[in-house]
């Protein structure tokens, strides 16, 4: 008994790492997205191919922004009722 106990533990604190580590990659990808459509004016990239590449990271960004935002609601803020033995 004690050693599933452990290993559900050990999945939740994995999936809050992982629910962390989506923030980063939000504003990573937000910001990439930022660059490319705002400051990215000496580049060897025309600007229609920046803008274009630029968008699509942030509408990925916000995507990724909402999944993130559902996946830490459920992992820190949701109780794990499971009465499994």
């Amino acid at each position: 008994m004690e050693p599933k106990l452990f290993l559900m533990n050990e999945n939740r604190i994995m999936r809050q790492v992982t629910a962390i580590f989506s923030i980063f990659l939000v504003v990573l990808y937000l910001g990439a997205g930022i660059f490319f459509v705002f400051y990215s004016d000496r580049s060897y990239l025309d600007k229609p191919v920046r803008v274009i590449a630029g968008i699509s990271f942030i509408f990925y960004g916000l995507y990724r922004a909402y999944r993130t935002y559902v996946n830490i609601v459920e992992v820190f803020f949701t109780r794990n009722n499971n009465n499994q033995e």
